[in-house]
């Protein structure tokens, strides 16, 4: 599992890279401005329309499709497959059909502050794009099928070729108009269904229009989805909160939240979905043979794993938001005002981090256990908070208040779902958790004041690209050596594989 989790994260990091090209290439020709808005709010919507019900198909899906298989064959869980792709394509027909009718008042919800051209570009775009709804759908239920085959390469390559052209269309749009992002957009979501078809396929799945409504599996799965239904569309509708705040504090607005968000989300893209990738159709295998000390232990370890990689990056994001964000954007049209916002954002979305990495695990956790309705729950509350601080908090800090009622919002939302988890489990050794989450917090922030301390440093030798590299790099070092000697579990265990693998190669070569 670990050379795999390991294998993610580096694809993951390419695609990330590739997914900051796509930002960085938005910012240079349009900055933060009407027209990033346009494009970012007629991505968004799609996206949330199915997004909502996607989520909650996938989250009953990995359970089921594990024991069916496990009780009554392949040949039973591969027409449960194609009953699920059915019913999704017949939801994705009606979320169309309603979003082109209602397509200006789907817009007016998500994004209040548009009016005029504004407005009127957002409808175009947005119908030019709703048509995606057909792939991000049926994409939930492949990238789930091949996950629980084993094949975790694929759904996690899939967003290179789309990023590509998502690059090149917003390219294009600069020469030509402003219309081929949208229809970029919609080619790039496409590339990834065609990516997966071919691998679910080679998985001896084969696709076949008949949708069997007696089946009493696709019943039990809508039974668990519901609740993972609503409480992701409580996550989205959080989303469309922040941004039709946003959209009504400053032009760009959205734009800028959206950066940062990004810069923060891919943390958790690089560390934390490698291994909740992983994990998810591991731990939905030990629950359905009722394996509770084992669950216990992949979890506690699963944790500690998230908490050694993800504080050192919440620090680092914290302490160098405006540089970071300066590389990144800080060119063409990405002006002073938005570099001042985006790094602001960055800023207060970092502290959430951790509660939305641990969030992600936790919640399949309850999923595999099929428990959907305690996340539901979670996220009403999570919602509920999220609003209210919305209110107070962007009135005091702007977009970063925002930013800030998010984080906040979700650390003590995961909070809860882990004490939750806990009565419904019995211990997860919390008190040895803790114990070790405040030496990697010790060793995090020392790194995090020598890394400041090198790059204030270098800065006036070197300048600010090489200063930011060469500092983190140092506060790398710094950071391992530290919770080596802290003897962190995680790391050391991770010394001792590498040791092991270097005596292997030695060994091999010797043989030779």
């Amino acid at each position: 599992m670990k050379k795999t989790v390991i294998i993610l994260m580096l694809i993951t990091i390419i695609s990330k890279f590739l997914g900051f090209g796509r930002d960085i290439i938005l910012s240079y020709f349009y900055g933060a401005s009407n027209i990033s808005d346009i494009y970012l709010v007629s991505l968004t919507i799609p996206t949330i329309l199915f997004a909502v019900i996607g989520k909650g198909i996938s989250a009953g899906f990995i359970p089921l499709y594990t024991r069916i298989e496990s009780k009554e064959g392949t040949e039973k869980a591969n027409h449960f497959t194609n009953n699920v792709v059915n019913l999704v394509l017949f939801i994705c027909t009606v979320i169309f059909i309603l979003g082109m009718f209602f397509t200006e008042s789907v817009v007016n919800v998500i994004a209040v502050g548009f009016e005029g051209e504004t407005l009127k570009l957002t409808i175009a775009f947005t119908r030019i794009t709703l048509a995606a709804v057909y792939f991000i759908g049926v994409n939930y239920v492949y990238v789930a099928f091949l996950q629980i085959k084993g094949i975790f390469i694929i759904p996690t390559l899939m967003g290179l070729p789309a990023n590509l052209i998502f690059i090149a269309s917003i390219f294009l749009s600069s020469l030509t108009t402003i219309y081929i992002m949208s229809i970029g957009a919609l080619i790039a979501i496409f590339s990834q269904f065609l990516l997966l078809i071919i691998y679910v396929y080679k998985s001896s799945y084969k696709y076949q229009l008949k949708l069997d409504i007696n089946d009493n599996n696709i019943r039990k799965m809508m039974i668990l989805a519901l609740p993972a239904i609503l409480g992701t569309s409580v996550a989205q509708i959080n989303i469309l909160i922040d941004q039709t705040l946003a959209s009504k504090i400053a032009v760009g607005g959205i734009t800028a939240l959206n950066y940062s968000s990004t810069l923060s989300v891919v943390i958790i893209g690089i560390f934390v979905l490698s291994i909740s990738t992983v994990l998810y159709p591991k731990i939905s295998k030990i629950c359905a043979e009722d394996k509770m000390d084992e669950l216990k232990l992949v979890l506690s370890g699963a944790i500690s794993a998230v908490n050694v990689l993800v504080m050192p990056a919440i620090v680092g994001l914290m302490i160098f938001a405006e540089p970071i964000v300066k590389l990144l954007y800080g060119r063409g049209e990405f002006d002073t005002q938005a570099l001042l916002m985006t790094a602001n954002a960055l800023f207060f979305y970092s502290i959430g981090i951790i509660g939305l990495s641990h969030r992600e695990i936790l919640t399949n956790t309850f999923y595999s256990l099929q428990d959907t309705k305690t996340p539901m729950v979670n996220a009403a509350i999570a919602m509920s908070l999220n609003i209210i601080l919305n209110l107070i908090l962007s009135k005091f800090l702007g977009i970063g208040g925002l930013a800030l009622a998010t984080s906040i919002s979700s650390i003590i939302c995961t909070l809860l779902l882990l004490i939750s988890l806990r009565k419904k489990i019995g211990s997860l050794g919390l008190k040895t958790l803790s114990f070790s989450f405040m030496k990697i917090v010790i060793a995090s922030v020392v790194m995090g004041g020598f890394s400041k301390l090198a790059y204030n440093f270098l800065i006036n030798i070197t300048g600010m690209t090489i200063s930011l590299f060469l500092s983190a790099l140092l506060g790398g070092g710094v950071y391992f050596i530290l919770i080596y000697f802290l003897k962190i579990k995680e790391i050391n265990n991770f010394v001792l594989e590498i040791k092991g693998l270097i005596k292997n190669k030695v060994r091999n070569w010797g043989a030779h």
